[in-house]
């Protein structure tokens, strides 16, 4: 199993969203509602690829809300300033993207919609 890269990254995903789950709720005293209204909010980025011809524009905006850079950097922001609400968003953000990559998707090419980062590392075999 460790030597299957597809798996790890999976498992590394699932543990991301383990955490950021329980850490929503237990430590941050979250509420589902807004949990489930605001899971889905990262894939807003996405109406980038509506336009008839995407450009680098629509994955570089799908790869701004799908990496873990600028929820880290909001995560610090909120700790910094004891901003309870802007600690739930982080942990909701982060919660989405490991659910994404236990699902398979990661960053998107430039040149193309399909595939992503972690479909590559899933399709290659020796």
């Amino acid at each position: 199993m460790l030597a299957r890269p597809e798996r790890i990254l999976r498992l590394e995903g699932a543990a991301v969203l383990l955490v950021s789950v329980l850490s929503y709720f237990t430590f941050l005293h979250g509420h589902w509602g807004w949990f489930a209204l605001l899971i889905l909010a990262p894939d807003l980025s996405l109406l980038g690829y509506i336009a008839k011809n995407p450009t680098r524009w629509a994955a570089m905006l799908y790869n701004l809300a799908h990496n873990y850079v600028f929820p880290a950097i909001l995560g610090l922001v909120a700790w910094k300033f004891a901003s309870p609400l802007a600690l739930q968003i982080t942990a909701i953000w982060i919660a989405h993207i490991g659910m994404d990559r236990v699902l398979g998707y990661g960053l998107k090419y430039p040149e193309v919609f399909k595939p992503t980062h972690l479909q590559a590392v899933c399709a290659w075999r020796p």
